[in-house]
């Protein structure tokens, strides 16, 4: 997971063991998940993450960035896969934006997607297809494909939005979960610092259907691939990881207790 640091302004000949040993000193413990100290989480600002989690005191840090977005998306649920080597992950698949009535499969605002959810203790051991969720999505790149002014030549991969975007779940046996292919429009960026390395993070947010959505590459991959950084009213296009919490959606302890203790 190093090379999605880089999302967030870790160079990639950063020395990431001296960074989880100096981060622990600055580190929270992180809501919802396994044994504190073991899921910490050391804020960057603005919403940035360093996000560290192992399962056992000798075992090695896994690092990974983390953005915490202001929006809101609604999403119905039609699957979550636990991650075996990472029981306080889940990936969810569904449709977001989806209608008040009717099927989200038929709907000309509604698109598949998958994620990861970082705090699936909070989820109950079981929920119906087609209940609805509200997440706090952001993504991070794996590859970027494109960056530049609308092409309509490129191939469509996913559920095709309005003006020639779209979005859908990375397919294949071996793909990793959680990972989307998409092409959106950019309405925003936004120029953070990363307080460590004093290295620029670029904030991208994309135009979807039912909220924007905040998206980071990494500088240097796109200089390596010779792409430019993404501009306002430009195509980005490639393959993102999403990550995220729930934000609402379900019944509260004291409701979901009432049964018993009523």
């Amino acid at each position: 997971m190093d090379f999605l640091l880089e999302c967030i302004g870790f160079p990639p000949d950063h020395d990431f063991d001296g960074l989880a040993h100096a981060a622990r000193g600055h580190a929270e413990p992180v809501a919802w998940r396994g044994p504190a100290g073991e899921h910490l989480r050391m804020p960057l600002g603005h919403g940035l993450e360093l996000r560290m989690d192992r399962e056992r005191e000798a075992a090695p840090w896994t690092l990974y960035p983390h953005f915490q977005s202001n929006h809101r998306l609604r999403v119905a649920i039609t699957d979550l896969v636990g991650i075996p080597d990472s029981p306080y992950d889940v990936i969810l698949h569904g449709w977001a934006n989806p209608p008040v009535d009717g099927d989200p499969r038929l709907a000309p605002d509604s698109y598949p997607i998958a994620a990861v959810i970082t705090d699936a203790r909070r989820l109950p051991r079981r929920l119906e297809v087609g209940h609805v969720l509200a997440v706090t999505l952001a993504g991070f790149a794996l590859d970027v494909e494109y960056s530049g002014p609308f092409d309509p030549k490129r191939p469509v991969r996913g559920r095709r939005l309005d003006d020639g975007a779209w979005i859908g779940p990375l397919g294949g046996g071996d793909a990793p979960g959680g990972c989307v292919e998409l092409s959106l429009p950019v309405t925003a960026r936004r120029a953070l610092e990363n307080p460590v390395t004093r290295a620029a993070v670029e904030l991208i947010e994309v135009e979807l259907p039912g909220r924007p959505l905040a998206l980071f590459a990494s500088p240097w991959q796109l200089a390596v691939d010779g792409l430019a950084t993404p501009r306002v009213g430009w195509r980005l296009e490639g393959t993102f990881l999403l990550t995220g919490r729930v934000a609402g959606g379900l019944a509260s302890p004291t409701e979901r207790l009432g049964s018993h203790f009523g």
